[in-house]
């Protein structure tokens, strides 16, 4: 779905516009060509050298298999990622990183460090099985981990959580294995071609069926690990550093302790790759999707519990918060305001929906104490944007209620006829302060504008016709 980041970005870059003493370098433009130029750059080295070492041929008949896991592990993160969607900015320069600059880092890495060993040792066959087991994993991980930290460091407001970390250490790993496919089943194909081998027999069925069909998902699983590293540094107060600087390591350690052990599986005997795989590989593949999708569900909850305070202030709609908590209500309404107002409204909708979901998770890191100092400026910003939008997606939104409430409560629990919710109201813990309006229990809410809540309807709106 079309999205818009999920923190707005102020005229002018910044809160205040531009420093007119800046840099040069510093400039926005600057940093963005620097970073598409590497990646470019990267590409085309790492393009003439799988091509070098494939042949062109090869080069084609890779290509044309390694792109066909992309599409399904690409949708899969996206899905997990619908709840607050990241601007597509970031998912396109992790791809690209790990497509790119990541593998050109592996690959030269790998490639010297175990010709040292050989040279070292007089050990090729030692060396080659060093540089997998543990050369490999340590460079490839730490490669793949930098998308993730600068992602961390420079796009903050798009990194809250768990998922956030998940979405992009896999789409950056989905990149690498991508290039690396294109190596390993290019160079199957040029070993078919001098042996002759063809059909099911051959080297390069063999190396789709291993790479592709059965482990598609092995590099994201590695890579995701660091990204709850991550995620969790997301989710913790500025106060709390040991859980803010400990994760990010520790998950990068269990990333390469498990991509070792994936590589070093060939030599655990004849029964050892099929070991791994069936007792640690799918096993932990589970665990780590029951995760995610659990994450996900709590993320969905976190919406309908904060938002209810933005409905006392008379920000929202009675409905929304029900409307805006499920996944099934925003499809609804995105596919509602298509239907009678056509595409732009439907984006309209999907941008009101991302914007609130930020709101509801900025709020819910304030009530824990892990909300930076600009909060209220951004809670204002976003408050902005769901303004701008109210008319084409509040009707969509309600509709959508309609459509999903349970047709033994139509009405909200805790709403009365008229929308006020009997828990978020004036003695609420979320709600409106008693003697000081637009205050909750720890910061503000901020107020209706013109300082008046405005009324709400009058109509049941689970009940009246769309």
């Amino acid at each position: 779905m079309d999205t818009c980041p999920p923190y707005p970005t102020p005229p002018g870059g910044a809160p205040g516009g531009p420093s007119r003493h800046a840099h040069w370098w510093q400039r926005r433009w600057v940093r963005y060509g620097a970073l598409v130029t590497l990646l470019a750059l990267s590409g085309l080295v790492i393009l003439a050298l799988v091509r070098r070492q494939t042949g062109t041929e090869g080069f084609l008949v890779g290509l044309g298999l390694a792109v066909l896991p992309v599409p399904l592990l690409t949708a899969a993160f996206r899905w997990l990622d619908r709840v607050e969607p990241s601007p597509w900015r970031n998912l396109v320069f992790a791809f690209a990183w790990g497509a790119c600059a990541a593998a050109l880092i592996a690959i030269v890495a790998n490639s010297f460090a175990t010709h040292w060993i050989a040279t070292a040792t007089a050990d090729a066959d030692g060396a080659d099985t060093l540089g997998a087991t543990v050369i490999a994993p340590v460079v490839e991980e730490s490669a793949k981990a930098a998308a993730v930290l600068l992602v961390f460091l420079f796009r903050r407001r798009d990194f809250t959580g768990i998922v956030d970390g998940v979405v992009i250490a896999g789409v950056t790993a989905t990149g690498f294995a991508f290039t690396e496919n294109i190596l390993y089943l290019g160079n199957a194909f040029g070993t078919d071609q001098l042996t002759g081998d063809r059909g099911i027999a051959s080297v390069t069925a063999a190396t789709f069926f291993v790479r592709v069909i059965m482990s598609p998902f092995a590099h994201p699983m590695f890579t995701v690990l660091t990204g709850i590293g991550f995620g969790i540094a997301a989710m913790s107060g500025d106060r709390r550093r040991v859980r803010r600087l400990l994760p990010p390591p520790a998950g990068l350690l269990l990333a390469m302790g498990m991509h070792a052990l994936w590589n070093g599986s060939t030599t655990f005997g004849e029964y050892g790759f099929f070991a791994v795989y069936a007792a640690i590989m799918v096993p932990a593949f589970a665990l780590l999707t029951w995760l995610v999708v659990w994450t996900r569900q709590r993320e969905l909850r976190t919406v309908r519990e904060e938002l209810p305070a933005y409905t006392a202030a008379g920000w929202l709609n009675p409905a929304e918060p029900f409307a805006l908590a499920s996944m099934r209500a925003r499809r609804l309404a995105r596919d509602h305001a298509r239907r009678h107002l056509g595409r732009q409204a439907a984006r309209t909708v999907a941008q009101y929906e991302a914007y609130a979901t930020s709101l509801a998770f900025l709020r819910h890191r304030g009530r824990l104490g892990r909300a930076g100092a600009d909060f209220t400026v951004r809670e204002r910003e976003l408050l902005h944007e769901l303004w701008r939008r109210r008319e084409v997606a509040q009707p969509a939104l309600d509709h959508a209620a309609r459509m999903t409430a349970p047709i033994a409560a139509p009405l909200w629990p805790g709403y009365a006829v008229h929308g006020v919710h009997a828990t978020y109201g004036v003695h609420g813990a979320y709600g409106v302060h008693p003697r000081h309006p637009g205050y909750g229990s720890y910061g503000p809410v901020t107020p209706y504008p013109h300082g008046q809540a405005v009324p709400y309807p009058s109509y049941n709106p689970y009940r009246t016709p769309s």
